[in-house]
């Protein structure tokens, strides 16, 4: 899973897998899910992000990580 924030557009997406999103849904206003050909989740999209989430503060609980990567 990889988040990535576009300062730009303040925009925030969360890239639930590597597989090709083909098709996505508004489920609010600024909300949008993404689906790949089996209808899976693939990615999230939020934009007016700083708006919607606390951007200043990451926090993860009992999630079973392998690896923990900083860009």
């Amino acid at each position: 899973m990889k988040i990535e924030y576009y300062p730009d557009t303040d925009t925030l997406y969360i890239d639930i897998n590597d597989s090709l999103s083909i098709e996505s849904k508004e489920i609010s206003n600024g909300i949008v899910l993404d689906f790949d050909k089996f209808g899976q989740l693939t990615g999230i999209e939020i934009d007016n992000a700083k708006k919607v989430a606390n951007l200043s503060k990451i926090e993860t609980k009992s999630l079973p990580l392998r690896d923990l990567v900083f860009a």
